[in-house]
């Protein structure tokens, strides 16, 4: 009885050993909710550069990333914090992607990475609002800031001859950080906004909201909201009404489903979203293409690819998967100098790291943060065009 024993537990310890070697890493992502659509390819691209570091054996010596995905809900602060949390205190993950939206982003920072040091690299949270917050270093973003958003399509807007416009936006810290900047670029180059009127997301009818934009005399619409609740539901309800037939859309908009739904009803609408023709866009399109994500059906995927690819070498970096550790070498493996890492590339990335030489990790969307943790940039102009949104051009 005693052998049995004393086998049982070498065997529970040799277990708990194993499941040590894996490194735990966080997918803090807006998995229900108004971007519920979008989640599944951006946490899929993470996924996807953790299973490259996995595979190649290179990192730390053989380890693995073990991946835990938790819900932020995206648009309940409450919840992503409490999602947060868990992920910091009973997985104990190295480093956190996400969060994916604005508001939840600001209450995970405050809340959970910065007071108990966790890296949290967001590969969509725009607000311009979370350029100063007081993240004591541990907060990075791969998507630009909607400060730069809203001017490219205010410039994109005005030079369509668009020069009234009514706007909508939700009620939250990114529909309120685009509104600001949009309004403000827009109004600069000498276009007039008829109403500018928050929506709430999560409701039945926004016949009201359609009701007060449409009398406002705008032919046109700008809609700063999500694909998969209020900015939807602003849409179907102006088509319903025909108070709108043309929208003006931002990067919450933009998605497959949301074509898939109205794209017929809404020809010629357009808008922004984050990407580019850059240096690693053939390398990353092949790779998302092989494991069947669209590389342009939707935005920040090579941004979501990129966090995760920054995390894993940033251990590599340290030597270590502690927290602290993994913090401090992000901007020096993802800023010059250094050689060029480009996506599929994160095997050599490790190597080279692990000989003691520098990298400049470019990947998908050519990453390089400034001081406070942000990216510049580029933005795709979308356009409904035979149901379906198509990349006219990069700003």
């Amino acid at each position: 009885m005693k052998k049995l024993l004393l086998a049982t537990a070498i065997m529970a310890s040799l277990s708990s050993v194993a499941v040590a070697e894996d490194i735990k890493v966080g997918v803090l992502m807006g998995f229900t909710g108004p971007i519920e659509s979008l989640t599944p390819n951006m946490a899929a691209s993470a996924e996807l550069a953790f299973k490259e570091v996995s595979d190649s054996g290179a990192l730390l010596d053989g380890k693995k990333i073990a991946v835990v995905r938790a819900d932020s809900s995206c648009v309940d602060a409450a919840a992503a914090t409490a999602a947060a949390e868990r992920l910091v205190t009973s997985e104990k993950v190295a480093a956190i992607v996400g969060a994916s939206c604005s508001g939840e982003t600001t209450a995970v920072v405050n809340n959970v990475a910065a007071p108990n040091g966790v890296l949290a690299i967001s590969p969509s949270a725009t607000s311009p609002a979370l350029t100063a917050i007081a993240d004591k270093g541990f907060f990075f973003r791969t998507a630009p800031s909607d400060a730069r958003q809203g001017e490219v399509l205010a410039q994109i807007v005005k030079d369509r001859g668009i020069n009234e416009v009514a706007i909508t936006y939700t009620n939250n810290d990114y529909g309120k950080g685009l509104s600001e900047s949009f309004s403000k670029a827009y109004e600069k180059l000498g276009g007039k906004i008829a109403i500018n009127a928050a929506h709430e997301d999560g409701k039945a009818d926004y016949a009201a909201e359609v009701a007060a934009l449409a009398a406002s005399g705008a032919k046109d619409l700008v809609v700063f909201g999500y694909l998969d609740q209020g900015g939807k539901g602003i849409v179907q309800n102006a088509l319903d009404t025909g108070a709108y037939k043309r929208f003006i859309l931002a990067d919450g908009m933009v998605g497959e489903k949301f074509a898939a739904d109205l794209g017929k009803n809404i020809e010629g609408s357009f808008g922004t979203m984050a990407g580019g023709e850059y240096e690693g866009a053939e390398a990353w399109n092949k790779i998302a293409e092989g494991a069947k994500i669209d590389p342009k059906g939707g935005p920040y995927r090579g941004e979501s690819y990129d966090a995760a690819a920054l995390i894993s070498l940033a251990m590599q970096a340290a030597k270590s998967s502690d927290r602290a550790a993994v913090q401090a070498k992000i901007a020096e493996v993802a800023n010059a100098p250094g050689e060029k890492i480009f996506p599929g590339e994160l095997a050599k990335g490790l190597k080279l790291l692990a000989e003691g030489k520098d990298v400049d990790y470019v990947g998908a969307t050519n990453v390089e943060f400034d001081d406070a943790g942000d990216v510049p940039g580029s933005y795709r102009e979308m356009e409904i065009k035979g149901g379906k949104f198509e990349s006219l051009k990069i700003h």
